[in-house]
This record gives C-alpha cells, sequence and structure tokens, in this order.
C-alpha cells in the first residue's frame, strides 16, 4: 500500500532560507506547494495549541522523496537537541548522488566528509546542512531520470531505535516494509564523520517486497529505512523530546499511500492506532488528501498520505484530482515535465 516516500519533514527556522540551499546543493527546486496556514490538525504534538506555519513542499524530479520544509510563524522554534547517533528518531535522511565524488565536490562545505563506502557497498559521503540536519548522499542504480543536478531525491533514512525487534515488528508488519536486505553490528565507516558514529551499532535495512505501483510510485521511486541501534551503549532520549512537531530538526518521515482505510485497521489490530487522521481530504492550497500521524515504538513520527489533487501549474490554473481507478498506475512522465516549468531557478 505504499507508493514510496513522499518526503522527510524537516523543521527550520527560517523556511526560505532552506529552500535555497536545498535547491541550490541538492536539486529540490520544484516547490509543489507553498503555503502559509494555520495547522489545526495536529495540536496533539504542538502542546494543544493551534499554531501557524509556513511549509514548502520540494521535489528534486530525478527521483526520489521531496522535503518539506515547515517553519512556525506563530511562535520561535526549539532549538535542536545536540546531534547524536546513539539518540533515538529520525536520525539521518539519505539522498540519491549519481557519483558521489563529484557530487562531493558540488556540495557547499558544511561539515562534508570524505567518500566512504556503505554496508550495501555502495560510495557516499555524509554532509550536515547549514541548519544541523544530518545527510547521507549514496550512490544509486534507482533514478526516474537524470538531469541538471548529480543529487535525486530522499531515497531512505536512518532511524535510532531502542528495541531492534520492537522496531522490526512495526515496520515489517504495520507498514509492511518487510524484506531485509542486511542485519550488520560494526563499527560503520559511512557514519564515522557523525556524532557517536565510531560506537558499534546493529544496523538493519529494510525494504517493501511489493512496493504498490500507486499515481507517484515512478517518481518516488524504490526506497529503505535503515534501523539503528547502540551495542554497547544506551540509547539516548529521542531527538523529539521535550519539543513540537515543527520545531527545528526532522519532524517526521512521510510515505505516499493508497489504500489509507485499510493501513488504519491494520495498524490498529497491531496496537499502532493512528493519534491524526484528517479524514475524507485536506486541502493545502495547492494540494489536497488525507493525511494520518501514527508512531514507531520509540514515538517517531510516521505520516501517510493519500493525495487526492495537486497543481500541475499555477500560471494554468491547472489542478489534477486523482479517482479512485487513476490512484492505482503510475501517472504519465509527461505530466511531471510540466511540473519541471515550476523549477525555481537561482
Amino acid at each position: 500500500m505504499i507508493n514510496g516516500i513522499q518526503q522527510m519533514g524537516i523543521g527550520t527556522t527560517d523556511v526560505h532560507k532552506s529552500f535555497k540551499w536545498y535547491r541550490r546543493n541538492f536539486g529540490f527546486d520544484v516547490p509543489v506547494f507553498d503555503e502559509a496556514a494555520e495547522a489545526p490538525l495536529m495540536t496533539h504534538y504542538t502542546g494543544g495549541t493551534v499554531h501557524a506555519r509556513h511549509a514548502i513542499l520540494a521535489m528534486n524530479l530525478n527521483g526520489g522523496g521531496g522535503m518539506e520544509i515547515w517553519q512556525f510563524t506563530s511562535r520561535s522554534s526549539a532549538d535542536q537537541h545536540p546531534f547524536s547517533l546513539l539518540r533515538n528518531g529520525l536520525l539521518v535522511t539519505k539522498i540519491k548522488c549519481q557519483n558521489a565524488e563529484l557530487g562531493h565536490q558540488s556540495v557547499e562545505k558544511n561539515a562534508t566528509s570524505a567518500v566512504s563506502t556503505d554496508p550495501a557497498g555502495m560510495k557516499c559521503f555524509s554532509v550536515t546542512d547549514p541548519f544541523g540536519n544530518p545527510f547521507i548522499a549514496n550512490e544509486t542504480n534507482n533514478w526516474y531520470q537524470k538531469k541538471g543536478s548529480q543529487f535525486g531525491g530522499i531515497e531512505g533514512a536512518i532511524i535510532g531505535v531502542s528495541d531492534m525487534e520492537k522496531s522490526l515488528k512495526f515496520y515489517r508488519e504495520v507498514l509492511e516494509i518487510d524484506t531485509i536486505i542486511y542485519d550488520k553490528e560494526s563499527v560503520f565507516e559511512d557514519l564515522n564523520s557523525l556524532a557517536d558514529g565510531d560506537k558499534k551499532f546493529r544496523r538493519v535495512r529494510l525494504e517493501p517486497s511489493n512496493r504498490n505501483t500507486g499515481a507517484f510510485s515512478e517518481i518516488f521511486g524504490a526506497f529503505h529505512i535503515e534501523l539503528l541501534q547502540p551495542v554497547n551503549d544506551e540509547s539516548g532520549k529521542h531527538n523529539l523530546d521535550g519539543r513540537f512537531w515543527g520545531d527545528q530538526g526532522y519532524i517526521h518521515i512521510c510515505f505516499d499511500v493508497n489504500q489509507m482505510d485499510g493501513i488504519k485497521q491494520r495498524a490498529a489490530e497491531m496496537g499502532n492506532a493512528f493519534t491524526i487522521d484528517s479524514g475524507d481530504s485536506f486541502n493545502m492550497g495547492e494540494a489536497a488528501g488525507r493525511f494520518a500521524y501514527l508512531e514507531d515504538p520509540d514515538g517517531s513520527l510516521i505520516e501517510l498520505v493519500e493525495t487526492d489533487k495537486i497543481t500541475v501549474s499555477k500560471k494554468l490554473n491547472w489542478l489534477l484530482t486523482l479517482s479512485k481507478k487513476r490512484k492505482k498506475k503510475p501517472l504519465p512522465r509527461w505530466l511531471f515535465s510540466v511540473l519541471a516549468f515550476n523549477r525555481v531557478k537561482d
């Protein structure tokens, strides 16, 4: 029922500055929506108070998930906790890279590591953006197209967990990201430049055995998650501990789905009921759909979105509404060529 990673939610103190850095360095230059509004359905994670925000969902049309860059406008964002791989929660975003050496040369240097090799044998490097968010850029064979940037969209995420078996049960059975690609204990070369990356971890990579073939499945492409648990050290506090959803840093990972009711029923039956459900449809101005949240065993926030409408062209006032039938097969490639006309250029 999952089509792919739709986006990683990233809280920031300056949504426009963040968008500029991500488009210049990682090629996330197509805004799917750019909207200022209140977030009344998120009070469960914002202290019981409705807060206003400005959000930009940016995509890289080389394929992969996007970034939902999110800034409070009704309050000041809390600072991130000091980063550590020993923490629980969303730790590292993994983005596609055509050539690690060339990609490394193209990035504005912000705590950038040397090129190394990941557990799957692919070249990669880590970079921490100016706002304190760590990324790993990985060479990959999964591309929608290869144009312009050395980079593509989001292909995966590293998630810190305190109990590997509980987390595996959740991600494999509730979300059906069920295939173990590797399960290794080591000090990992590709993590070494990140805080506490010199520690020993158990690291499990999961991919879905049957990824759904919905409307956006081709452009989002194949994806994975990696669960990370310290071997000789205690897990630290969650990186959202004492903070609001929307505060600076990674706030959620979002999956594009079909058949939301089926996922809701399965999650409830397995003891992981939705904490938020927007109902039939939620309007984001330039996009609309149904969204829901649930939590993994450590409290990391998982967003699920079933898209009903997107804006193909603001200039032409062209909105694409997805019927139940249309949601079941990939959208034509020419449509994403039209989306490219929305590209923001510096």
